[in-house]
């Protein structure tokens, strides 16, 4: 089969399956957001000690990416990504099996390695077989993360509240890796291939790309995703917290939670589509990144009335950053190998960055037991971003 020769069939199945595998890649993270302080209560934690479940694997997400075109050599396209989804389930499960602090930054650990590869060759598989519409498809892509994400940190409080076992609670997402290898296998991915997508380009490719290392705006590309994934793993995980010390209930915390997201996961797909028809990559950015500076505000007031409202708004950037942050590298650079270099670079830090942050906000918070500077590290952040995407621009002609 030519891999760049697809019937409508076999496009719709393909849109499916990446949406139904990226519904994986959220849930086993998000769904400790509405549930950290019963965690950290019932096993006896720190807060610090309940980040880590949030930060390992997103810092896994960044160390681990380079595994992606090792094991797509070795074992194929459709054989790596049904092994990592598979792992996502598996740990998730063991969640409910063995109920242990050890076993949750264990599982945290094989979901963070396992994103950490499917994630690239999504995003490559995207890339090759739909060059011209890979903007609507990663919109697509980051639809099914929020959608997982939603419904993760929407349901994971009322299941808690339902059984009384917050491990039966964050276990329970492993059914998403039958959905997810289920609609892989259906869409009958084993004839693709991806070449070196998310990897390192070859010594003949590195003659003709320029080296995103030494690349100002490569960097700036990397900055600019390691503050967006700090944004969004950070508040999808403390806002329910937060929520929780103005006076909100669990199940109260996570429906906040989930409305922010649910508005996130329209703008995932909204946005790129308007992004094709209104270009302009700075106004966008600006435009959303200001009004995430007004929902930290309204956080900051802790009037339950404003929190749900600053909720409302919160989902615009969350729902924004990722796609516009996914299609820079693709603007910027001249080639495929070039693309995959500089976004093997930029996932690669920007995770580890995006992992740092949560940790941080609960070492900060076990020191002065104040969630008010959590909040003021969320607007240090979107002012990070409004000073980077000026100096991004727009995409060069």
């Amino acid at each position: 089969m030519n891999p760049n020769v697809l019937t409508t069939k076999k496009t719709v199945l393909m849109i499916v399956a990446i949406f139904a595998v990226s519904l994986n890649m959220r849930p086993a993270i998000t769904s400790i957001g509405p549930l950290l302080e019963t965690i950290r209560a019932q096993l006896v934690l720190s807060n610090a000690q309940v980040s880590m479940l949030t930060a390992l694997p997103v810092i896994c997400m960044g160390v681990f990416a380079s595994l992606a075109p090792v094991l797509n050599r070795r074992f194929g396209l459709n054989a790596t990504m049904i092994l990592m989804v598979a792992i996502i389930g598996v740990m998730t499960a063991l969640r409910e099996f063995i109920p242990t602090y050890t076993m949750l930054l264990v599982s945290s650990i094989g979901v963070g390695i396992a994103i950490a590869i499917a994630g690239p060759l999504l995003s490559a598989m995207i890339k090759q077989n739909f060059p011209h519409r890979a903007g609507p498809v990663i919109g697509i892509y980051s639809f099914g993360l929020g959608a997982g994400a939603t419904v993760s940190t929407g349901l994971s409080a009322y299941l808690y509240e339902l059984t009384g076992s917050y491990s039966f609670a964050l276990s329970i997402w492993a059914v998403l890796a039958f959905v997810g290898i289920a609609a892989w296998l259906a869409s009958g991915n084993d004839g693709l291939i991806v070449r070196q997508h998310g990897g390192s380009p070859s010594i003949e490719e590195m003659s003709e790309v320029r080296s995103p290392w030494k690349n100002g705006k490569a960097w700036l590309f990397l900055l600019f995703f390691g503050l967006q994934s700090a944004a969004f793993f950070s508040i999808v995980i403390w806002l329910a917290p937060i929520a929780m010390s103005k006076g909100m209930t669990m199940v109260q915390a996570g429906t906040l939670v989930s409305l922010m997201t649910a508005v996130q996961i329209v703008l995932n797909i909204t946005i790129p589509l308007m992004m094709e028809r209104y270009p302009g990559r700075k106004m966008w950015l600006l435009f959303i990144l200001l009004i995430g500076l007004v929902a930290v505000v309204l956080f900051g007031t802790g009037h339950i009335p404003l929190l749900w409202v600053g909720a409302l708004l919160m989902g615009v950037p969350l729902g924004g950053m990722f796609p516009i942050a996914l299609v820079l590298p693709l603007d910027e650079t001249e080639n495929a190998a070039e693309t995959n270099s500089w976004t093997a670079m930029m996932q690669t830090g920007g995770y580890i960055i995006g992992g740092i942050l949560p940790l941080v906000i609960g070492v900060l918070y076990d020191t002065t037991e104040n969630h008010q500077v959590t909040i003021a590290l969320f607007g240090l952040l979107f002012l990070g971003m409004v000073f980077l995407a000026i100096l991004i621009g727009d995409k060069k002609e």
